[in-house]
């Protein structure tokens, strides 16, 4: 099922990353171009359906079909996977695709090409390629009385031109939101990968994990030859839909805790030794740069899906390791500073936070840690709090510079409900925040300062971006 390997020089076009210095004129191109994609409706305000995005991928000749695809679904650890699986694919010779979302830093970092964002001429020449199509559904959109296209969706349609222009070889594809009726979704997935499904956008995907989960099984197609699906060990009631839909679209099944596990994970400097267990092999003492079960977990989905995506036998051993220790996952329990250690996490909803915390407990030995804290307005902000209570000594209540940040006030009135009073100090703007911690971390500390106490800033992508721009990582 592979293709011929094809890896391209580092001065090959649309490759991605800035090594050599942008042209400053092309460089403002670039920004007016993502004002003006950015003006449009935002991605967290959706149509549920993909008949808009696939009347402009139509017309421009369905690049999404140029390539192979392994999609990404779930609620949480998308992102790691993705990153994850795209290094396994990197390591074995292929040139790749990746979409993800959110941004941390440039909305260029969404579509990268062999492991780096779009590179400022190709997210210009993409976008000049695009535009003209983009005015004409717009147009027809406006005849039927609908709105423009969103963000998203142009978005979408861009990453899947820049892989076909690339060329890719095979793209790694994080759903946005849901899956039935995500954007990404107008691509066929050969491999349909499945993090851990728990309830987040309820305005959505609907209140109960069974909503849910039927929303995000829709990518699992009826292809020839069949999808293979790869899950995570999940619910009674979500594995069972991911189950039955699978048989209804003739695709198999691989599942955590049936044909996939974790033999073994033990803590190291700097990370964690996995021994994972597979369809093809048992692989051991894999070096993973990243903390946390969950991270060992979304290695085993990606360790699978690349096995599934080569026809199922086993991955060469010194490939595998090469491939993880060199994965990365900026904002994923981050250290960003030390002395105090302060780390950044994206977590964003109570599984993510619940997650967090129990890496962070397994990972970390803190005397004293103080959390930095913004939420997003829309978010079950009393869940993720209460997950990330027991962690923390203090919290300073801060907001990110996105619109949708709750506002630090408001945030510290619930927090005062969780925490003790006492505990809860307020610094709107995040890099008064993080100092306000910094000092809340070290008071009575002076013989721990290096290792004893630490920062945790954590509740939001966008709060993790600033933090990581204010440290000097953006």
């Amino acid at each position: 099922m592979s293709r011929s390997p094809g890896v391209p020089g580092p001065d090959r076009p649309g490759t991605g990353g800035d090594a050599a210095p942008v042209d400053p004129a092309l460089a403002a191109r670039a920004e007016e171009i993502y004002q003006l994609i950015v003006q449009r409706r935002p991605e967290h305000d959706i149509e549920p359906t993909i008949e808009r995005v696939q009347m402009l991928t139509d017309l421009l000749g369905r690049p999404q079909d140029a390539f192979r695809v392994i999609q990404v679904a779930g609620t949480n650890g998308k992102t790691s996977t993705a990153r994850m699986i795209e290094q396994l694919l990197r390591e074995a010779g292929l040139r790749t695709g990746r979409f993800t979302s959110p941004h941390l830093h440039t909305v260029r970092e969404r579509i990268s090409i062999d492991g780096e964002p779009i590179s400022v001429e190709a997210f210009v020449a993409v976008w000049e390629d695009v535009e003209p199509y983009v005015q004409m559904v717009d147009a027809q959109l406006a005849e039927r009385g609908e709105s423009r296209l969103s963000f998203f969706e142009v978005l979408t349609s861009m990453g899947y031109a820049a892989f076909a222009d690339a060329p890719v070889e095979v793209a790694v594809v994080e759903v946005g939101l849901g899956g039935l009726w995500d954007s990404t979704n107008v691509a066929d997935a050969e491999v349909a990968v499945f993090t851990p499904i728990a309830r987040d956008h309820q305005r959505w995907l609907g209140d109960t994990l069974e909503e849910i989960a039927e929303v995000k099984a829709g990518i699992i197609k009826e292809l020839d030859p069949e999808v293979v699906v790869i899950s995570a060990e999940q619910t009674e009631e979500v594995a069972s839909i991911i189950a039955r839909t699978a048989v209804r679209r003739g695709a198999r099944v691989l599942a955590q805790g049936f044909d996939l596990g974790i033999a073994n994970r033990a803590v190291a400097v700097g990370g964690q030794l996995l021994d994972l267990s597979s369809a093809g092999a048992l692989y051991t003492e894999i070096f993973l740069p990243l903390h946390g079960a969950h991270q060992a977990q979304n290695a085993l989905l990606a360790l699978a899906a690349v096995e599934s995506f080569f026809g199922g036998g086993a991955l060469d051993g010194s490939l595998v390791e090469a491939a993880f220790a060199a994965v990365t996952s900026p904002g994923r329990l981050e250290l960003a500073r030390s002395s105090p250690a302060v780390l950044l996490d994206a977590a964003h909803n109570p599984a993510g936070a619940k997650a967090l915390v129990e890496a962070l407990q397994e990972a970390f030995s803190f005397t004293r840690l103080i959390g930095v804290v913004g939420i997003m307005a829309d978010k079950d902000v009393d869940g993720i709090l209460v997950e990330l209570e027991p962690a923390l000594d203090e919290v300073v209540i801060t907001q990110s510079t996105s619109m949708r940040s709750m506002d630090a006030e408001d945030l510290a009135e619930i927090a005062r409900d969780i925490f003790d009073p006492d505990q809860v100090h307020v610094a709107p703007f995040v890099g008064d925040a993080i100092a306000l911690a910094a000092d809340l971390a070290e008071q009575g500390q002076v013989d721990q300062i290096a290792s004893g106490t630490g920062v945790l800033v954590t509740g939001s992508v966008m709060l993790a971006a600033d933090a990581r721009a204010i440290l000097g990582h953006g």
